[in-house]
């Protein structure tokens, strides 16, 4: 058997905040199928918790994929399953809104798929920089999208937290996806909406740099606590070590383009 060119260091953390009390938040942490996982539940008490629950436990039967063709065409499978529960769930509560926004995060061989759907986020810590790989699936991305607002209107917009996808809520799944190649050192960060309202881009970037993945998520989830946590939140690291690289103590280097850009683009 050929050993994977990857290892991954996966840390997690989450917490019902200083506000709800109950966590609507689930994440799936399973590196043996190259599968990392964080969905936030709507849908009010036990609906949410309900939606988020049911897409992690249906894409925690992935099993170990042949391919990243294969991966991706059986999370897709497990995420439809689970659209099709809740939205059952949702016909049991007389057609009340219930589902769950889903970030996710796939890795086989030298290759990595993030899907998402909602206004949980990726973000991927390369070569220094830090930067956010999904788009907000929100009303006020889009208002921003069509020039129907400014970027400072967009701050203290009334409706800015309202999401346009999640899974379980229209008639099928709609998500989006970026793909690219694997390089030694990238960490990738996946949260709920939780994190976000208290933290910012280069706090979660500067935990990442310090610590390791575990200790980066419980660090990232103590000071969203320290800032009132509103929400619940819920933080997942994933970082890629290549291993012939690191036998030979090559220190991480970011994957680019021969333009320089970073090389999103990689069909899976």
């Amino acid at each position: 058997m050929i050993e994977a060119p990857f290892a991954f260091e996966t840390g997690a953390a989450s917490d019902t905040g200083r506000v709800r009390n109950h966590n609507e938040d689930s994440f799936l942490t399973q590196p043996e199928s190259g599968v990392w996982v964080v969905a936030d539940g709507m849908g009010g008490h036990h609906a949410g918790d309900f939606a988020s629950r049911s897409i992690v436990e249906s894409v925690a039967s992935v099993g170990r994929p042949a391919s990243a063709p294969d991966l991706q065409a059986r999370f897709m499978d497990r995420v439809l399953r689970a659209h099709m529960t809740i939205q059952d769930q949702s016909r049991k509560l007389n057609g009340a809104t219930v589902g769950a926004t889903l970030v996710a995060l796939l890795a086989y061989d030298r290759h990595f798929a993030c899907i998402w759907s909602g206004d949980s986020r990726i973000y991927l810590l390369r070569g220094g920089q830090y930067q956010q790989v999904t788009v907000d699936h929100t009303e006020v991305n889009e208002l921003l999208r069509t020039g129907a607002i400014t970027p400072e209107q967009a701050t203290t917009w009334p409706r800015r937290n309202v999401i346009t996808r999640a899974i379980g809520v229209h008639d099928r799944p709609m998500t989006d996806e970026r793909a690219g190649a694997l390089a030694h050192g990238d960490t990738f960060l996946l949260c709920s909406d939780g994190l976000t309202e208290h933290v910012e881009d280069h706090e979660m970037a500067e935990a990442l740099s310090r610590f390791d993945p575990q200790g980066a998520c419980d660090a990232l989830v103590q000071l969203t606590l320290s800032r009132g946590a509103r929400d619940n939140v819920t933080v997942v690291v994933v970082r890629c070590l290549d291993r012939q690289a690191a036998q030979y103590g090559a220190a991480p280097q970011g994957y680019r383009a021969a333009d320089g850009r970073d090389e999103w683009h990689l069909d899976v």
